[in-house]
């Protein structure tokens, strides 16, 4: 395995977790923003570092320079590769912009100490392919979620039953996969795997903690949690690899039956949280359909929904919150006329709404195109609800903007506008979503060679060849 020319991967895993001790010292609210934003900047520029010396050694994958983990455990936890390359610098401008849109409001309500622990762990999860490590690191990742809703003392009893059952369900799948002499045995083994991985993307109908999530964590907390789409990610790393065509078929169902019902839930909503929810369910489930076609094209398209999914809805969940941070929670069954007391943010709204559902022009139109290019190839009836959960959410996200911010005249006696961190926010997040769809070729170039290496290093072998009785 080629070697990075410094060890990047390290560095931005525990630069985060060392900083987030640091400021959990720190009892002033903006001293504690301005430390966590350094921080969250810092691990940015360690992961686009680590992409671009990544970029030069023209391989697969690497491993990091004076790999401390190699050195203390004789392997390579941790690895850069053409799938998590640019999801590694991805992932950390999230959190970096989501720090940078907080509100000042937010700030008591804001864990920037926890959402450094979050970042660490979830880069972690991101640069990790070994099974065992993996599974334990996306159990880790969901601590700093579980303390966030501890410390607002809200329910936790749902998030708790979900994600532990997925993380014990992924424990004993690959038990009993690796354990196993049998294709009986095998297959089991990858059904429970199945099963944690669509538990933990929030499939239908095991979604309900997501709902739960939105409604009693910090939004911004519950936003980066759920967007770097780490129950995708898992189902690359231990299903994708060794699942036959049946267990693939069934999860492209599951995700499809998930993304109709979900763009169907969005259009009814009358609260905002949950519209976003559904909205997010919506497009992670399509994202999962495109990655279960196993070809060239779907897996293709699957990865660049994926990049379009974590950045446009992020940009819309942030604005969102920006609006509930100046009116409390928006109520959609009736117009609230924001336009003219928030311009940016409504242009905003719309703009990572169109992109997230693949308008000409957006990070989201090429990968939309393909995704529905190869549903079409794999059935017309998959390729057909594809195009209709599409338009649902299209209308459902018209529908939401029209509610927060047309309408009708909001008379306000203080000011309603964008401060300036929330402008740069905005217009970073703008620059890449447009930037992206007029000059969409390195990105679809990207994700189809890493599309190509993933199906070629499928393990045929060892995948059971009929499926196990139930």
């Amino acid at each position: 395995m080629n070697e990075l020319h410094f060890p990047w991967l390290e560095l931005c895993i525990l630069f985060p977790a060392l900083a987030a001790l640091w400021i959990g010292r720190i009892r002033d609210e903006s001293q504690s923003h301005s430390a966590g934003l350094a921080a969250a900047g810092t691990t940015l520029f360690l992961t686009i570092a680590g992409w671009i010396d990544f970029e030069t050694l023209f391989s697969f994958e690497a491993h990091d320079h004076w790999d401390v983990v190699k050195y203390l455990i004789g392997r390579d936890e941790f690895v850069i590769d053409k799938l998590n390359a640019p999801l590694l610098p991805l992932t950390a401008l999230l959190y970096f912009l989501t720090m940078l849109a907080t509100p000042r409001v937010k700030l008591g309500k804001f864990s920037f100490g926890l959402a450094l622990l979050s970042l660490s762990s979830t880069l972690a999860v991101l640069s990790c392919k070994e099974t065992w490590l993996l599974i334990a690191l996306i159990g880790i990742n969901s601590i700093p979620m579980y303390v966030d809703l501890r410390s607002r003392q809200k329910p936790t009893r749902v998030f708790i039953f979900h994600i532990g059952l997925s993380t014990l369900l992924m424990i004993a799948g690959a038990a009993l996969y690796q354990s196993s002499a049998t294709d009986a045995g095998r297959g089991a083994g990858i059904v429970l795997l199945v099963v944690a991985v669509l538990i933990r993307s929030g499939c239908s109908p095991l979604h309900c903690w997501i709902a739960d999530l939105f409604e009693n964590a910090a939004f911004g907390n519950a936003l980066l949690f759920i967007t770097p789409l780490v129950g995708a990610y898992a189902t690359m790393r231990l299903v994708l690899p060794i699942a036959p065509d049946w267990a693939l078929r069934s999860i492209a169902i599951l995700s499809l039956a998930t993304a109709f019902y979900a763009s169907c839930m969005t259009v009814i909503q009358v609260d905002s949280r949950r519209f976003f929810c559904f909205l997010f369910l919506s497009h992670s489930a399509l994202v999962l359909v495109g990655l279960e076609t196993a070809t060239p094209i779907g897996l293709t398209g699957a990865l660049c929904v994926w990049f379009s999914v974590s950045l446009s809805l992020t940009g819309l969940g942030l604005t969102l919150r920006c609006v509930e941070a100046r009116t409390g929670p928006m109520a959609l069954n009736r117009y609230h006329g924001m336009y003219s007391h928030m311009p940016h943010l409504a242009g905003f709204f719309l703009l990572t709404g169109l992109s997230a559902i693949g308008f000409p022009c957006t990070i989201g139109f090429t990968g939309t195109e393909l995704l529905i290019e190869a549903a079409l190839e794999f059935s017309p009836w998959v390729g057909g609800v594809v195009v209709l959960s599409t338009a649902l959410n299209s209308i459902a996200i018209l529908r939401v903007y029209f509610r927060i911010f047309t309408g009708t005249t909001h008379h306000s006696t203080i000011p309603l506008g964008t401060i300036p961190s929330e402008r740069i926010a905005i217009m970073t997040f703008s620059i890449l979503l447009i930037g992206a769809g007029l000059w969409p070729q390195p990105g679809v170039h990207s994700r189809y060679d890493a599309a190509i290496e993933l199906l070629d290093h499928r393990d045929v072998t060892k995948q059971p060849a009929v499926e196990p009785a139930n």
